[in-house]
């Protein structure tokens, strides 16, 4: 079943349009969104990632969704959760992300696309835990991640698989956050689903 359309009080959050290759390739050549990855991408690898993602989203009843601002911009990033491709002590699992275009940091979007994503998964999909993870350095991150209520123990950070050994980036902090009855009906009052 394919996912709905999630819509939060300044967002869509919504399948990805062909349309949203070219501002994707762009954030994706950008070495400040891609700071703390291991580089940026080239335009094929970006446009490699983005088909991925958006047929991840086609074929199932989550991913990454693409996130829109009506009136300000059809494209600013993606935010959603997936299932990670690798095995680490906290796998199964699945994850929050977020990614978002340097003009748009700093006004709220990705903690507001994110709190719908968590309403999506704990309300609809019914999981008990969803978790998000990223580099120590990465403190815009970090903060959305706190923001949204997730914490840390530092016996869950890891050193990422598949990040070179040798790499600074290999280790990454690791955030969770449990469901409860009174998260999913704050959150699910707050975001509208449609088809």
């Amino acid at each position: 079943m394919p996912a709905p359309i999630l819509r939060t009080e300044r967002l869509i959050l919504r399948p990805w349009r062909e349309s949203d290759f070219a501002p994707f390739r762009a954030m994706n050549a950008d070495p400040a969104v891609r700071q703390y990855f291991p580089g940026t991408l080239t335009a094929a690898q970006s446009d490699a990632s983005a088909s991925r993602i958006a047929q991840h989203l086609a074929d199932h009843d989550f991913g990454f969704w693409a996130i829109e601002v009506p009136g300000v911009a059809d494209f600013i990033g993606f935010t959603g959760l997936m299932v990670p491709g690798f095995e680490a002590h906290f796998t199964p699992c699945v994850e929050a992300g977020w990614r978002l275009a340097e003009p748009y940091w700093g006004k709220g979007y990705a903690t507001e696309a994110a709190r719908a994503a968590l309403a999506y998964g704990f309300g609809t999909l019914g999981l008990e835990e969803i978790l998000a993870f990223t580099v120590p350095d990465n403190a815009r991150s970090r903060r959305v991640m706190a923001t949204l209520g997730m914490t840390r123990r530092a016996a869950d950070d890891f050193d990422h698989p598949a990040v070179a050994e040798s790499h600074p980036f290999r280790r990454h902090v690791l955030y969770r956050i449990r469901c409860t009855i009174n998260q999913v009906r704050t959150t699910t009052a707050a975001t509208n689903l449609t088809k």
